[in-house]
């Protein structure tokens, strides 16, 4: 009898031919994450991952939420491993499976028998399994079977039996890695990191990219951006932070270009500097944190113009998401108090009174042509630096 951790996994199960090979990333994930707390066998039956601790030492309850932060997974819980017999079971649910009911005044039991030579029906187990937790309360549980406070769970598995306190919502998506690479614009806001946390959900392994403006902007607004993409690691994995200075493009562009372009042409040099950035570091599209109609460079005819000085796709995963939403978002995976950390970032530097809503991309590309764009991309492309967090 033990305890370990059982992973549900949700859109994997309706991957064909490929599965194992989104099951092989998951798996590799999870030992990754779960490496820390001791060591671990992870593996698979039924459409469900087992994380089996292999050392008395180890540390269930942080395995528990690393398991319950990564991709891939839809639900988790605890569980005790049990032979098949029906004593044996009935025995653990009025001992040693008590403290996991802690706390609570109202239960159910489900039961599932995959393992259908079982001498027991799903609704006989439930019953037995109900009647010995209630006799071990005496009289502190009572059932409902319409809203209780914890779902028991008894799985009889080819294998084994397992017997649980009901089971918690993961973070769900896709594997890490599953979908390609993309390169994540990291402004320091609250948008793009919530951008960069959906697209890894999907399984897209994440880069980022951060443009500064010494001294317009402070170290500290550089350390704020690496803050964020160390709270992204913490679901994305490893993350490379390309770091790359605009502030000459800035000054050029403020001393030669009408200022209600400055916004739309310094975005440009951003997504040309990104695109060139990514295929440098062999990402397959770049992401940014763009909600339509939020500002002035994020309107229907700004982004076209934005975007056409780039080849490879741009996906805006919060384009269609109110602030109120993205925020809620922000919140739950813990970047939102250091999105709001007051520090200058290269988009207020010397941003226009009246910014252009709806650009004429001749007009833009006219501006575009006062300075030497080519010199001034290469001139910042030669200031880049990677800095990799874990």
């Amino acid at each position: 009898m033990k305890e370990i951790i059982l992973c549900k996994y949700g859109e994997i199960t309706l991957k064909g031919a490929n599965r194992s090979h989104f099951e092989h990333l998951l798996k590799n994930e999870l030992a990754r994450r779960t490496a820390q707390f001791g060591k671990f066998k992870i593996y698979y039956i039924q459409s469900t991952a087992y994380i089996e601790p292999l050392e008395e030492t180890c540390d269930i309850t942080g395995a528990y939420e690393a398991a319950k932060n990564t991709f891939g997974v839809s639900a988790v819980s605890r569980a005790i491993e049990l032979p098949k017999d029906m004593d044996a079971i009935l025995e653990a649910a009025g001992t040693v499976f008590m403290p996991y009911l802690s706390g609570v005044r109202t239960f159910k039991v489900e039961s599932k028998r995959s393992d259908k030579k079982f001498p027991f029906t799903s609704p006989e187990i439930s019953a037995e399994v109900g009647a010995a937790i209630l006799e071990a309360a005496g009289g502190a549980l009572r059932v409902d079977v319409h809203a209780p406070q914890v779902c028991v769970r008894v799985e009889i598995r080819d294998f084994a039996a397992y017997i649980c306190a009901g089971q918690e919502r993961a973070v769900g998506g896709m594997p890490t890695g599953s979908n390609g690479k993309g390169l994540l614009l990291l402004s320091g806001g609250i948008d793009s990191p919530v951008a960069g946390f959906m697209m890894a959900k999907r399984g897209v392994r994440i880069d980022a990219m951060h443009f500064e403006s010494f001294p317009y902007t402070s170290e500290r607004a550089r350390q704020k951006v690496l803050d964020l993409a160390a709270k992204l690691a913490g679901y994305a994995g490893e993350i490379r932070v390309h770091i790359i200075s605009v502030t000459h493009i800035q000054e050029v562009l403020r001393d030669n270009c009408d200022e209600d372009y400055f916004t739309l042409l310094l975005r440009r040099f951003m997504m040309r500097l990104a695109e060139r950035t990514a295929n440098k570091f062999s990402c397959d599209a770049l992401i940014t944190g763009e909600s339509i109609g939020q500002v002035a460079s994020q309107t229907m005819k700004a982004l076209l113009v934005t975007d056409s000085v780039v080849n490879m796709p741009v996906f805006r995963p919060v384009i269609g998401m109110d602030k109120e939403d993205i925020v809620k978002i922000s919140r739950k995976i813990d970047t939102f108090e250091t999105s709001i950390l007051p520090y200058e970032d290269c988009c207020t530097v010397f941003t226009p009174a009246h910014p252009r809503t709806q650009p004429e991309i001749y007009k833009v590309e006219n501006e575009e042509a006062r300075v030497d764009v080519v010199a001034l991309e290469e001139e910042a492309f030669a200031t880049l630096e990677t800095v990799i967090i874990k």
